[in-house]
């Protein structure tokens, strides 16, 4: 039911302080973060949006909650969400995504950042929000989501975020910018594994795996193991090859790597409207040399582009947001991922995420089929 969905909610946030001196007196901030995730599953892109959406769902809402002074203004969600504590709140996304994933082993989870582009304010002298997520490629849910600091890059970033997170028996992907010595440590600290992409930010390692694989293919080393995979897609053929090698023992430089078992090289051709593309790319991974293993992984890690950044930014109009009062581009995004781990995780209603938005913002009887098929899980 319903109801066992509220509850969920008040378990996950009753940690998160309200920053209120009189903590709601009016409105409680459970009514009112149940309001804000119910606005962002239906279709809803602005405090303004949830506070008339709440207004005309307050009947419904109140099968739930008390709601015994209505549904606040939204000015009074832009003031409240903007002073709420951003670690609290990105804890109890944490939190939430834990006890529904329960066990990552073997699961693929990409780290990738995303600029939220229309959070900038200039009269403020505030950039736009970048963060970092942990997407779950194979159960399309967001795990994590850290803000990155300003004048700072996603590096840091990135290593707070898996310090935060229960990563054992997952494989952590990240792209080269990720490819860091500490990085790799605290992955394998976590009791997880990772396929690290390499590119020219570290010169001596990318040329070290050249050489390794070149010769390889050259003496035709009998631990070399290749795949080759062929996808067409309309008028795009993309084929991609991939090449893994046993580490080898005898090298210094992919000695200092903490975990290393296996280095690599993917091959990308795209024929595209009669374009012809090509690229080379070379990774590391702390996985056995199982080629057809390790492929799946780095195929795996592209999702995060198509399932979250894309749909966020084209159902969910995310960089078109115009929030960006203290803390409100922050929690907004954690509201824009629990919601879209909610839409994707249903079974129950049929179609597009933008469609099961719509159709639970018009129809009560289905929103509550959608909230009572995710507690269920």
């Amino acid at each position: 039911m319903s109801t066992a969905f509220v509850r969920k909610i008040s378990k996950q946030f009753e940690k998160v302080t309200d920053p209120r001196v009189n903590r709601g007196t009016n409105y409680p901030l459970i009514e009112m973060v149940f309001v804000a995730l119910c606005g962002a599953i239906c279709d809803c892109n602005s405090w303004v949006d949830v506070a008339k959406f709440g207004k005309c769902k307050l009947a419904w809402f109140r099968k739930f909650l008390p709601f015994e002074n209505g549904i606040a203004s939204h000015d009074t969600f832009t003031e409240m969400f903007a002073r709420l504590d951003t670690i609290e709140f990105y804890a109890a996304l944490e939190s939430w995504t834990r006890d529904l994933a329960h066990s990552l082993t073997g699961e693929t989870v990409a780290f990738d950042g995303k600029t939220l582009r229309g959070s900038f304010d200039k009269a403020a002298g505030k950039s736009a929000l970048h963060s970092v997520s942990a997407w779950v490629c194979g159960l399309k849910m967001c795990i994590g989501l850290k803000s990155v600091e300003d004048k700072s890059n996603e590096i840091p970033a990135v290593q707070q975020l898996i310090d935060m997170l229960d990563l054992a028996g997952a494989v952590v992907t990240a792209d080269a910018m990720h490819c860091q010595r500490e990085t790799a440590e605290k992955i394998i600290a976590k009791n997880a594994d990772y396929v690290l992409m390499v590119k020219g930010n570290q010169e001596t390692l990318q040329a070290e795996l050249r050489e390794a694989i070149v010769q390889a293919f050259e003496e035709e080393h009998l631990g070399l193991r290749q795949s080759k995979t062929s996808e067409k897609n309309r008028d795009r053929q993309e084929t991609r090859e991939v090449a893994v090698l046993p580490v080898p023992k005898d090298s210094p430089v992919f000695a200092n790597w903490e975990g290393i078992a296996t280095i690599g090289a993917i091959y990308r051709t795209r024929e595209m409207n009669g374009k012809f593309e090509e690229s080379q790319e070379f990774f590391i991974a702390s996985l056995p040399c199982k080629v057809r293993a390790i492929g799946q992984h780095l195929r795996a890690h592209w999702s995060i582009e198509n399932s979250q950044h894309y749909v966020l930014d084209v159902t969910f109009t995310e960089d078109a947001s115009r929030i960006r009062k203290g803390n409100g581009p922050e929690i907004t995004s954690v509201f824009r991922r629990l919601a879209l781990n909610i839409l994707q995780r249903d079974t129950a209603l049929k179609g597009s995420i933008r469609s099961k938005r719509k159709l639970c913002g018009w129809d009560e009887a289905t929103f509550e089929k959608l909230l009572a098929g995710f507690t269920e899980k």
